[in-house]
This record gives C-alpha cells, structure tokens and sequence, in this order.
C-alpha cells in the first residue's frame, strides 16, 4: 500500500505540473522551446533524462544481467558521445539557431540555415521525426507497461493504457516548460535510484568482492569486456555515441538555453550525471546477476531485474519512489519525443506546408492535437508484450544518428555545404538504416548508425561540393559563430 500510495503522490506531482505549465505557455516559441529560459541544471538534468529513457533503469541493467560486462562498450560509447555533444554542439546551435531567423525545432534550423525555399528540407527532416520518434515512443509505452505489470499485479495492457494517460496528460497541457521541468525532478530522481538500489543489491550479496566471486562461479564471462565479443560489436556498441549528434529530444534543450554562456557549467552537471548513471545501471545488472545465480532471487524476463531489487531488497516506501524513478526515466523520454513530433506536425508540416499564417494560438492547438494522434499509434506499436525496449531504442537512435547528426555538425562548422547536399545526405542516412536494420548476417551485424552516418556525410559533403551556397548563408554563418565566440 505504501509502494502504491508513494507512486500516485507522485503522478500527481508530474500533472500538477503540467497544469503549472500550461499557465505558463502563451505562444508557439514557448509551447515548443520555453521562450529560451532554460536554465544550466534544468538542461542539463532534462537533457540527460530524456535521453536516457526506460533503456537506462530497464535496457542496460537488464543487458548486463543477460551478457555481462560485454554489453558496457554501448555506456562506454555514449559516455564519451555526450560530452562531445555537450563540448561541439551546445553553444553553436544555441546561438546559430537564435541568428538563423530564430528557430526553435530542428526542421525549422534546417531550412533557415540552408535557405531552402522549397521548404524540400523541412518536409523531409519532419517525416524522419515522426517515424522513427513513433518507434521510440512505442519503445517507452512497452517499458511503463512491464513496470505497471510487473509492480501491480495489472496486465500488460493496462499498464500501457495507465502510464500512457499520465504521459499525455502534462505533455499535452505544459509543452517544453512542463516537460523540462518534470525532466529535471525525474533527473535527479533517477540519479538517486541509480545509486542508492546498487549500494543495497551489493550490500544484500555481502559486498563488491562477495558480488565478483558469485557472478565468477556462476559465469566467468560475465566479468570481462571482450569475452566472446567480436570486433564488430565493440564497434557497434561503441557507435551509438555517433547517435547524439542527430537526437532532436536532446538539442532542443541546447536550443532552450537561456544563453550560450550557460553551456560548461550545464556540460559538467550534465556529464557527471551520465556517467553515474549509467555506473550505477552497470553495477545494478551485475548485483542483480549475483542474487539470482545464488538462488537469493528469481526473474523471468531481464529487463525487469531493477524493478525486482526495488521490490524485494527495499521497504515499500522505497520501493515506491525508486518504481518512480524508473518510471520518471520513462516517462522523461517519451514527453520529450511527444513534444518533438507534435512541433513536426504543427510547426514544419501544418504552417510549413499548408497554412503559413496559422496563429500561436492554433499552432499550440493542432501540436496538442498531434501529441494524442502520435501517442495511439505508438500504444499500437508497443501493444506487443514479447517488445524489446533495447531492440527499439536502438532503431529509432540509430535513425536519427543517422539522418541528422552529420547534417547538424556540417551545418554549424562548415559554411560550404548547401541545401541540395543536405538533402542528399539526410535521405541517405535514413534509407540506409530503414534497409540495413532490416538485413541479418555478416557485414549486416555492424550497428546501422555506422553505415548511415557515413553515407550522409560522405554524399552531404560531395554534392555541396558539386552546388553552390547562397551569400546570405555564408554571412549568418560567420554572424554565429561570432556570436558563439561572445
């Protein structure tokens, strides 16, 4: 009961927030981007925590109770993917964006920064985002319906339905400011879970040397980096940290930031909290291999190992706000991926395409309207009790790693390349992983990131070499990086 009561103070928390929000939100820029007043720890905290998703308490924890330290090479590469966001790409896309006509999604940024006329760029970038952001929200839908199911003795379904109805709810109400805001509390509810769940699952084992000895005697692989894993998938593992560069959830915060000056100071926070994180999931597979290899504990599937330590190593009032944190992580990611896909259909095909003098006032209705369509379609997808939420994740990262992470580097640190180029090279990188991740065997076992960031990158480059830029490009780009200078 008081697991129960912990979760519901806590749902009630997230809407009363999204009441707070919609308050709050009076016209398009601040529904999509919160008028530019996000602070260092709230990006840096909603940023990281709608990235990490249900993969971080549910997928990786889950991956290395199933394989072992092998699966770590995928921390290892978004650890240093991250950082490298946070160090390249923060404060040139805060300040480019806010030059380049003040864009506030990244279709919107595409078209402006290439001057596309034809309004080609942002059509596509937007189709790119609503597919491959239905499969990623569906991967959240399936990851609250195992912690609903398996928490409270409810089926799949209802699970599906109950966290979804929440999700919406303040989503759809507050936009980017209730979003950020409830991103923050679950950030840091998340770092707490992550680090205090281990310490007790360790402590239950008898300590660190009394958890390496039994996942020894139990599996000696479990313990080694390299043990049967081939070059490829280290490379692969490795590869999801190229997948930053093209994550719209995430730079929208960097395009949130209340001033580029702000970057290290988020950075750091931002960071440090990753690398917590994602130790503590690490360390939380392994003790949770440990339990069960001694007979201490019993699961069914993997991805459930850390809602089964909060269950049964912790009192329920514990249990209650560490199933929160796990849901917070959840629900951090598919919020965001709403919001994105709902600016998509407003902002980039609903006045980008159809009605270009829509009012604020309509645009914040048909986004809102967006959010509920997006939402039923990916309940639909993640519909499937038997869904990986690592298998999903991967496919959705990798599209957007894919299709628009060169783009996003090229446009902010190279004035030579041009809209036909960046055409190109976006549909390249998407078709590669709708095709690639479709395909078994052989080469086809190397993460699709890989193929597609280099094939966008690689034609992005070769027909911007091929067409010319336009004047007015060239002069915002040395204006931005000026201002990022500043």
């Amino acid at each position: 009961m008081e697991t129960l009561i912990t979760f519901i103070v806590y749902l009630a928390g997230m809407l009363a927030i999204g009441i707070w929000g919609y308050k709050k939100t009076s016209n398009i820029s601040d529904y999509f981007l919160g008028g530019r007043k996000l602070g260092p720890g709230v990006a840096a905290l909603s940023a990281g925590a709608s990235d990490m998703s249900g993969w971080l308490l549910l997928g990786l924890p889950g991956a290395i109770y199933a394989s072992g330290l092998s699966e770590a090479w995928i921390a290892v590469g978004l650890s240093i993917g991250a950082y490298l966001n946070w160090q390249f790409v923060a404060r040139r896309l805060r300040t480019y964006t806010e030059a380049s006509n003040d864009s506030i999604t990244i279709p919107d940024f595409f078209e402006n920064r290439f001057k596309d006329n034809s309004h080609l760029l942002r059509l596509i970038s937007a189709i790119v985002i609503l597919f491959f952001f239905t499969i990623y929200t569906a991967s959240g839908m399936t990851a609250g319906a195992k912690l609903f199911s398996s928490s409270f003795d409810l089926t799949y379904t209802q699970g599906l339905w109950i966290g979804a109805i929440v999700i919406i709810a303040y989503t759809f109400l507050g936009g980017f400011l209730a979003v950020s805001m409830t991103d923050f509390i679950q950030g840091i509810l998340m770092f707490l879970a992550l680090i205090i769940l281990p310490i007790v699952a360790i402590s239950e084992v008898g300590g660190w040397q009394e958890t390496l000895n039994a996942i020894g005697q139990a599996n000696e692989g479990h313990l080694n980096m390299v043990a049967g894993v081939s070059a490829m998938v280290i490379i692969s593992n490795l590869a999801w940290g190229l997948g930053y560069f093209g994550q719209p959830h995430i730079l929208v915060r960097f395009m949130g930031l209340r001033s580029h000056k702000d970057v290290p100071k988020a950075r750091f926070i931002g960071t440090a909290w990753m690398v917590f994180g994602l130790f503590g999931a690490i360390f939380a597979g392994f003790a949770g291999f440990a339990l069960v290899s001694s007979g201490g504990l019993t699961v069914g599937d993997g991805e459930e190992i850390f809602i089964l330590l909060s269950q049964t190593l912790t009192h329920p009032l514990v249990a209650g706000i560490l199933l929160a944190a796990i849901l917070s992580a959840i629900m951090s990611t598919i919020d965001s991926q709403l919001l994105v896909s709902s600016s998509a259909l407003a902002e980039d095909f609903y006045k980008g395409v159809f009605r270009k003098n829509a009012s604020d006032k309509e645009l914040v209705l048909v986004a809102r309207i967006s959010i509920l369509i997006i939402a039923v379609i990916a309940l639909i997808i993640g519909s499937d009790p038997d869904s990986s939420v690592l298998d999903l994740v991967s496919y959705a990262w990798a599209g957007f790693g894919a299709a628009f992470g060169p783009l996003v580097l090229l446009a902010l640190f190279w004035k030579r390349i041009t809209a036909a180029g960046a055409i190109v090279g976006m549909l390249a990188g998407a078709v590669t992983v709708v095709v690639w991740g479709n395909m078994e065997g052989g080469i086809f076992d190397l993460y699709e990131i890989v193929p597609g960031f280099l094939l966008n990158l690689v034609l992005a480059v070769i027909v911007s070499l091929m067409t010319k830029t336009k004047p007015e490009m060239e002069e915002e780009f040395e204006k931005a990086r000026e201002l990022a200078k500043s």
